[in-house]
Order: structure tokens, then C-alpha cells, then sequence
């Protein structure tokens, strides 16, 4: 686009944002100007008028009575982000590439691994120094001995200092009282032992007996914001009460020891990691609250043998079990993307970029069908992006179809580098960055989106109610100030 149509369009957009203003500032000078024209004898018809019809006042005023009651009885109750905190590991849990190639090889000696040739081996060292990962991501401690320890007693330990942190964290800093939840919901997509993860937390904070409890299982790296759709859900039904959502994964048990390429690129990118978000619909919160949820969208696309075959937890050919990824994920990541902005844009887009869209609609569909669809400019709708840090891959293809600047996915991409891909509560560590940086100020709205098996696209939108300090202990704290990193040339080769 030329600059003198760059400037029409930004003065168009201004003109669209600011219509009912422009419109009714002419209608108030129109109001003022027949006001200022009445007499004191008008007035006083006027008074006398209303002294005469006492009924007609009356069911004036038990009408608006009425229709405000019902209102406020059947509108959504606004859910409020009272605070969150990401799980930060401890440090000797940190493993750069290096660490963890000469580990492998120490597996595979020992016969653990039994890799097929070196050339398995050159594989993910490449995945390794190509994901966009730095070098003090976290490994639990059950992969980084040896033996390894991958049993079901090991795989709790890793999960319940993960969740318990992340909640132990939040509950000091808000000062809520566990017995002050009402409403508990845990995601985890592949470790859901038993009794359950919700129960653990239950258990472990003493929380109240008639707690409304759900644990998420099998939705992959999307059901944090699956999570936040389903506690805000209940929050409609419950009145007055706290929801307290948790989203994580399970590393220990998960790792693949077999020899199928699609089966190891999940070694290399998924790390330890974990966020604890809780939630009000109480109105007295809104003063201390940061965000308030404006809508949640999910875009489901299992229907489809493609969508539903594109991630799967499987046995290979050898009976060892991992998540084999399918050739066809970028394509059925990109098509149910797709749906999800449809979706969502009409929601949260100003009306001169649905006009921009049904403009392009119109060209196409009569005029010329070799034009490209329009592409809504999001920057428009929001100020922040967090988007799901489930590799470079995804956050380049992001940045680059929704025509973002390396600004706008800078919170994704140093996520990537310091944490890796934890999964579903990618995006909170995300909005931590975010926070760290000192960049959220009131009325910023932030897109958080996350894509998982299924296939799965979901997207949660959130307005800061204030500008936003970072909450103690945020994971973003020791290091800020190495970030924004560059990333290695070689990983853009």
C-alpha cells in the first residue's frame, strides 16, 4: 500500500472509531441550542403537565423499573482476572542443548535408547539448535538422571511441584484464603493419574467440600483458554465466588524413547511449566482485578479425519508410545486458525475493517476472483499478542499471516527461548513477559490463542482494568533483563 492510501485508510479508521461521537456532538449542539430557546412559561407547562398525569409518571417510571431489574438479572456476569502466577522451576533443573545431547548419548550407551543410527541422533541435536529454545529451559529431574525415572511415583512428584507452586504463589499474593474458592478446574492433556490432579489440589489447600471441580484430559496445548471458557461457564451459574483455574503438562512420562522422527520432534520442544489463574465474578473486585475476560472462542475441527489424525498419542512400530505428528499439521493448523479469526473478528474488530473485508468480499466475488482475501488488521483490535509458544515455526507463520511486527510476537518468541513449549500455560507466561516489560496500560487488549490436537483453536480476549505492575515472584524477575535476545542467524536459515 502507497503512502497517500496508507493515510486515507489510517483517517478512515479514525473517522469509523470515532462515528457516535462525531455524530452525536452535532445532535447535543442541536439540544442546547432548542434549550437555550424555552421560556420560563415553558417550563412551567411543563410542571403543571407532569403534576396532572400522576399514572402516566408512574408507569413511566415502573416500566424503567422493570426493564432495568430484568437487565441486570439476565446479563452476563463480567468474570475479572484477579491475578495469575507461571510455576518457576528451580535452577538446577536448567538444561541447554549441549546438556542434554551428552545425556542422550549416556542413555543410549547405557542401552536404554536403543536409537537405530547416529543419524537419529544428528535429527534432534538440528530440532535442538533450530526450535527458537535458549539454553536454560527447565528438564525434570527424573530425565536428567541415570537411569532415567520415568515411573508413575516420579511423574506425580514433577506435577505436584509444579501445580502446588504455581498455586501456593497466587494464593500469597492475592491473600485469598483456599477456602474462599467455589470453582476449580485443572488441565493437563496426557498425565491425568488417579485420584485426579483437581484432587491433588484439593487435598493439598483444604479446599471447601462442595467445590466445583473439573479435570481437562487429552485437549493438548489449547485447553488453557478451554480451561478459562469452562470456569467462566460456572461463573455465570455460581454467584459471588472465586474460580481458580490451573493448566500444565506432565514431561517425566512423556518422553519418547523409540526411533519414529514425528514421535522425537515432542522431545525437543515441550519443557516443564505451569500457571495458576484466579478468576471473580464478584463486582467488589473489579478495583484490584486486572483484566476482565471480554469473550472466549473455540474453534473445534475433529470432525475432520485430517484435523482429528494430525496429533495423536500412539504406539510405534516398536510398541512404544509417543505423539506422532501428522505432514498435514501446518495445513489443519492454518484452516481451523482460519475459522477462529472469522469467528472472533466480527467481535472485536472496529466496523472500518469489516467494511475493508466486505469491500475486498464484493471485488472478488463479482469483479475479479484472482484477488487475494482481505486480511483484517488485528493491531486495530489489539494491543497484545500471546500467542501459543509451540515452536518458531507456528510463531513465524503467525507473525506473518496475521501481519504482525516483531513487536507485536516478541512476548511468544522470548517465552520460546526461556521456557520453551509448556504447553497450555504458554500464553500466561506470555502475558507475564508483558507485564515485566511495563507495556500494559488501562484499556489495553490482549488476544491470547492457542492451538492444540483435536484439532483445536481457541482464543480468550482480555481488557486491562489498570495499568499492570508485574505480581511478585513473576518468573520474568532474575532474568528480564537479558530480553529481548536476539535469535541466532542460523535458526532463520
Amino acid at each position: 500500500m502507497d503512502y497517500p492510501m496508507k493515510k486515507v485508510k489510517i483517517f478512515f479508521n479514525y473517522l469509523m472509531a470515532h462515528r457516535f461521537k462525531l455524530c452525536f456532538l452535532p445532535l447535543m449542539v442541536a439540544i442546547a441550542v432548542e434549550a437555550s430557546r424555552l421560556s420560563t412559561q415553558d417550563l412551567q407547562n411543563f410542571y403543571l403537565y407532569l403534576q396532572n398525569n400522576h399514572t402516566s409518571l408512574t408507569m413511566f417510571f415502573l416500566y424503567l423499573a422493570l426493564g432495568s431489574t430484568l437487565y441486570l438479572m439476565t446479563r452476563p456476569k463480567p468474570v475479572y482476572l484477579v491475578d495469575f502466577s507461571c510455576y518457576l522451576p528451580p535452577s538446577h533443573l536448567k538444561a541447554s542443548t549441549q546438556r542434554i545431547m551428552q545425556h542422550v548419548r549416556l542413555v543410549r550407551e547405557a542401552g536404554a535408547w536403543k536409537q537405530e543410527s547416529d543419524y537419529l541422533m544428528d535429527f534432534c541435536e538440528k530440532i535442538l539448535e533450530r526450535s527458537g529454545l535458549g539454553q536454560e529451559t527447565y528438564v525434570p529431574e527424573g530425565l536428567q538422571t541415570l537411569p532415567l525415572q520415568q515411573n508413575l511415583a516420579v511423574s506425580r512428584i514433577e506435577t505436584e511441584e509444579v501445580i502446588i507452586g504455581a498455586v501456593d504463589n497466587l494464593f500469597r499474593n492475592t491473600g485469598i484464603s483456599p477456602s474462599d474458592i467455589g470453582i476449580l478446574v485443572v488441565n493437563s492433556s496426557t498425565f491425568n493419574p488417579t485420584p485426579s490432579l483437581s484432587s491433588i489440589l484439593v487435598n493439598k489447600f483444604k479446599l471447601r467440600d462442595n467445590i466445583k471441580s473439573l479435570n481437562l484430559g487429552g485437549m493438548g496445548c489449547s485447553a488453557g483458554v478451554i480451561a478459562i471458557d469452562a470456569a467462566k461457564s460456572l461463573l455465570q451459574v455460581h454467584r459471588n465466588t472465586y474460580a481458580l483455574v490451573v493448566s500444565t503438562e506432565n514431561i517425566t512420562q512423556n518422553l519418547y524413547m523409540g526411533n519414529n522422527k514425528s514421535m522425537l520432534v515432542t522431545n525437543c520442544l515441550f519443557r516443564i511449566g505451569g500457571a495458576a489463574i484466579l478468576l471473580s465474578n464478584r463486582s467488589i473486585d473489579r478495583k484490584r482485578a486486572k483484566y476482565e475476560l471480554v469473550h472466549t472462542v473455540r474453534v473445534h475441527t475433529g470432525a475432520d479425519d485430517r484435523s482429528y489424525e494430525c496429533a495423536t498419542q500412539e504406539e510405534d512400530e516398536d510398541g512404544i508410545v509417543g505423539v506422532s505428528l501428522s505432514k498435514n499439521l501446518p495445513m489443519v493448523a492454518a484452516r481451523t486458525l482460519k475459522i477462529n479469526i472469522a469467528t472472533l473478528g466480527p467481535l472485536v474488530l472496529p466496523i472500518s475493517e469489516k467494511f475493508h473485508f466486505f469491500v475486498r468480499f464484493v471485488k472478488k466475488k463479482f469483479l475479479n476472483p484472482k484477488l487475494k482475501h482481505y486480511i483484517p488488521d488485528f493491531k486495530l483490535a489489539f494491543e497484545h499478542f500471546c500467542i501459543h509458544a509451540g515452536g518458531r515455526a507456528l510463531i513465524d507463520e503467525m507473525e506473518k499471516n496475521l501481519h504482525l511486527t516483531p513487536l507485536d510476537v516478541e512476548a511468544s518468541r522470548m517465552t520460546l527461548h526461556r521456557f520453551g513449549n509448556t504447553s497450555s500455560s504458554s500464553i500466561w507466561y506470555e502475558l507475564a513477559y508483558t507485564e515485566a516489560k511495563g507495556r500494559m496500560t488501562k484499556g489495553d487488549r490482549i488476544w491470547q490463542i492457542a492451538l492444540g490436537s483435536g484439532f483445536k483453536c481457541n482464543s480468550s480476549v482480555w481488557v486491562a482494568l489498570r495499568n499492570v505492575k508485574p505480581s511478585t515472584n513473576n518468573p520474568w524477575e532474575q532474568c528480564l533483563h537479558k530480553y529481548p535476545v536476539e535469535i541466532d542467524i542460523d535458526l532463520k536459515e
